[in-house]
């Protein structure tokens, strides 16, 4: 150990507490890095796990192989595992309605296979023998052709032949160039409906049915699965073991592992990690550059004398890279080990949250990995030499007088340093002489400002993002009025009440309906409209008729019943009734203007369409957005107070206008409403159910719908479920921003505590010399206070609009993601930084100057050092 680091060691001694303050800040540091890291090798497992539990353990698919190559694989040390699948080949689907896909593909199983390959029944069983088969729900709704478990299907099987080329499950069908030759017929038994078989490309042009394989078969066609030793090496396998073949890579799983060829996954993936450690070692270069900027400030008349006699700028940098490191040394470990065990606790609070929203059967657990724990200790140390060699290069290029003298950091222009009559006036002496310490020095001060201003733009932002968060959350909150909703736009009304008769008898399921929204245009009188539809209608005629677009949703009898009678109506009323001069149709209808002040809380708060609740209007029905002017129909309408019923529409648009007009009506006069021969517009159609077990009634009425092999287009899904994954996703986003906010703010705090403590450590002859002229500790007191407040007032004067400036930025960017939120200034968040900028500074002033009157005056006096 050369002189250099022993002066470098007595220093770290000699002041104990910045020694202490710095490690802390190391240590966090480390400890953030370090969680950031276990976290993001943490989440890639668990998503690598889940892909594979969905898609397969498998990285590579050779569709089209014999068995002499599945050998060889298996051979190669490269293939950690290989399986394969047995090509039986391919039958017509008689009656199939997709082009693209006529084919129906059976594939032969094994024990292997089936344990490599996840496949998830609907409805039945897996096979047990070569006669038994298993058919994908896709084959219905896809291809429009319905089997069901007990059916027996009679194949001719045979291959698919393009001139001399035999074609595989990887080369899409091409209509008019290719054949298939019938080589054998097979029976099979359906034992089971399953979910699309995820080795299933979309261009295959066969819908793949499982059984399972002959075992004596060796001299066929397989498909073989490869698992690798190294994922890392998939592609160069691929160009080296299969060449001449066709291959497919399971890229649900290798994305996850940041080898796929999802160039926008990858960047994604890997960005948001080096954005979070960009950010950790922003907050913690500024830590640790000021503590060795002050450090260098108190060691720079010790700097003078050893240029004097003959340090060398390299030594002098290298005593400060020292220090860094002696400081790496104590404080990494510490942070790795304070890390490790705050992430692990951070994932036991998310788990079962992660599990809600992504894979219910797969553990969420810390993973550590020593590449990365290498890598958080690299990044902590990389950070400390950059945070110690920016000032020791500065140091070691200051003129060997001015670091004798310390002259560099003191101005004493009198232009500069004058003081105004208001602090002479208000604050006396103590204030002149704390206000003209702060001019004189400026450079030493400015860490400070510049310190507390960083903590306070970090806490307001992160406050900001929070308070949009839970503004976010509080929309996901506003769920429906049902836990499940079929979409049927598509289904005629025959087939959609064929299929709520069955789905309402599933289990949980408290309550059910049925609808149909349909477009309209509604012809009324001008004078019957409101002051506010026309004001808010740029050229609204002053009289004559006026053309709206108006819904009428048809709701199931006992659903729109119900609805009269909550709203106290006489349910009788609302029917079709003979007046004698002809039939007469009386209706509920919701008719309001848009809410544009954002401010309204319920449907009662918004201005009404109609000047009068009771309105005669004529209605025709749209045909391609255009009215069909030849059919039209009087009725009459009640307007209410209420909110009809949400409509399971998950596709579509729905046409903006500054005006809510739909009418409702019982199901049993839709055919007196829709005219029979014409097509008229559907915005929506569909099923919803109320239940108390969402997620089990929507599996079973899926096993329902396989089972009933619908083959008209429809969406099935689970509101309540959805929603719940919403709510899930906000609490690990804000869980993992409080916990990330909460450590960088404890950076931001030491920084700030280690910046004011050592400047007044700086400042102990100083101090010691206006007690020796006879200050009181009132009048000390006093000064510091005044100083206490000069920084504080400084920070805020930056800090608060800037603090305004950057919620309003950070509201914007979220506005810019699809967020739906008002921007909400961040008064607390301001006030809580104000009082916490002042509590810090004067805890931290109270600590320091405490410590320095404990010390002797001619002691302090004597010190040359500072």
């Amino acid at each position: 150990m050369n002189i250099f680091h022993k002066v470098a060691l007595q220093g770290l001694k000699k002041n104990r507490t910045r020694t202490l303050v710095t490690i802390v800040g190391v240590a966090l540091s480390a400890a953030l890095i370090t969680a950031v890291a276990a976290f993001a090798v943490s989440l890639q497992n668990y998503m690598i796990n889940g892909a594979v539990v969905k898609y397969g353990d498998w990285h590579i698919m050779f569709p089209d192989v014999d068995s002499a190559f599945v050998q060889e694989q298996a051979a190669d040390s490269r293939a950690a595992d290989v399986t394969s699948a047995e090509n039986i080949g391919y039958a017509v689907l008689e009656g199939g309605e997709n082009p693209d896909k006529p084919y129906l593909f059976i594939s032969g199983f094994d024990r292997e296979t089936f344990d490599m390959l996840p496949i998830s029944i609907l409805s039945g069983r897996m096979p047990e023998n070569g006669s038994e088969i298993l058919v994908p729900a896709h084959v219905a709704a896809n291809g429009g052709v319905r089997i069901s478990v007990g059916d027996t299907l009679t194949l001719s099987v045979g291959t698919r032949q393009a001139g001399d080329e035999r074609l595989s499950q990887h080369d899409p069908y091409r209509a008019g160039e290719e054949m298939l030759v019938s080589t054998a017929e097979k029976t099979y038994t359906v034992v089971g409906i399953c979910q699309r078989p995820s080795f299933e490309e979309y261009a295959a042009p066969g819908y793949t049915l499982i059984t399972m394989a002959d075992e004596a078969e060796t001299a066929g066609r397989f498909s073989a699965f490869v698992t690798m030793e190294k994922p890392g090496q998939v592609r160069s396998y691929a160009k080296s073991a299969g060449e001449g073949h066709a291959y497919v890579l399971n890229d649900d799983v290798l994305r996850f592992m940041g080898i796929s060829d999802d160039k926008l996954f990858n960047t994604m993936l890997y960005s948001i990690g080096i954005i979070m450690v960009a950010l950790v070692m922003l907050g913690s270069v500024f830590l640790i550059y000021n503590s060795f900027h002050i450090s260098l400030n108190e060691r720079t008349h010790q700097f003078g004398i050893l240029m004097s006699v003959g340090a060398t700028e390299k030594q002098l940098r290298n005593s400060v890279l020292f220090e860094g490191i002696c400081i790496g040394v104590i404080g990494i470990p510490i942070g790795i080990l304070i890390g490790i065990p705050g992430i692990k606790l951070v994932l036991a609070l998310v788990a079962k949250n992660f599990a809600n929203v992504l894979y219910a059967n797969v553990p969420l657990t810390l993973k550590v990995s020593v590449p990365a724990l290498l890598a958080a200790g690299v990044i902590s140390m990389v950070t400390i030499l950059i945070s110690a060699y920016i000032p020791a290069k500065k140091a070691a290029r200051t003129p060997v007088m001015e670091c004798i003298r310390q002259t560099n950091e003191i101005k004493v222009d009198a232009k500069h340093i004058k003081i105004g009559k208001f602090t002479r006036r208000f604050f006396g002496l103590e204030g002149i002489l704390a206000s003209k310490n702060f001019k004189r020095n400026r450079r030493r001060y400015r860490s400070i400002i510049l310190s507390l201003t960083l903590s306070v733009l970090l806490f307001v932002a992160s406050s900001s993002f929070v308070t949009d968060l839970k503004q976010a959350s509080e929309q996901a909150k506003v769920v429906t009025d049902f836990d499940i909703g079929l979409d049927a736009k598509n289904m005629d009304d025959r087939e959609m009440l064929e299929i709520f008769e069955k789905l309402k008898t599933a289990k949980d399921v408290t309550r059910s309906s049925y609808q149909s929204v349909m477009k309209y245009t509604c012809a009324v009188s001008v004078e019957e409209l409101s002051e506010d539809y026309r004001k808010s209608v740029n050229g609204a005629q002053q009289e004559g008729t006026e053309e709206l677009s108006a819904e009428i949703q048809f709701l199931d009898d006992n659903t729109f019943l119900k609805i009269a009678q909550d709203l106290g109506l006489s349910s009788g009323a609302y029917t079709l009734k003979d007046t004698g001069m002809g039939e007469e149709v009386k209706l509920i209808a919701v008719a309001k203007m848009e809410d544009k002040s954002g401010e309204a809380e319920n449907v009662s708060q918004l201005a009404d369409l109609f000047r009068n609740p009771a309105e005669e209007v004529t209605v025709f029905p749209k045909e391609n957005g255009e009215p069909i002017t030849e059919w039209g129909q009087n009725v009459r309408i009640t307007c209410v107070e209420t909110v009809p019923p949400d409509t399971p529409s998950f596709s579509g648009s729905y046409e903006q206008q500054p005006y809510f007009f739909q009418i409702m009506a019982p199901w049993s006069l839709k055919d007196k409403l829709v005219p029979s021969n014409l097509p008229v517009d559907v915005r929506g159609k569909g099923l919803t159910f109320l239940s108390d077990d969402p997620a089990q009634s929507t599996a079973q009425m899926q096993d329902i719908i396989d089972g009933t092999g619908i083959t008209s287009d429809y969406t099935l899904q689970n509101i309540y479920g959805l929603l719940d994954q919403t709510r899930n996703i906000l609490f690990i986003v804000n869980l993992f921003a409080v916990v990330f906010i909460a450590m960088i703010s404890l950076i931001a705090v030491a920084n700030v505590f280690n910046t004011i403590s050592t400047n007044i450590k700086l400042r102990r002859r100083e101090f010691a010399m206006l007690r020796s002229v006879g200050m009181s500790d009132r009048d000390f007191n006093k000064m510091m206070r005044f100083e206490c407040l000069l920084y504080g007032l400084r920070t805020l004067l930056f800090g608060l609009p800037i603090s305004g400036i950057l919620s309003w930025v950070i509201y914007k960017g979220m506005v810019m993601g699809g967020t739906e939120i008002a921007f909400i200034f961040p008064w607390s968040s301001l006030a809580i930084s104000i009082l916490g900028v002042f509590l810090v500074i004067f805890i931290t002033m109270l600590y320091a100057t405490e410590k320095i009157r404990k010390e002797n005056i001619i002691d302090a006096l004597r010190d040359d050092m500072g």
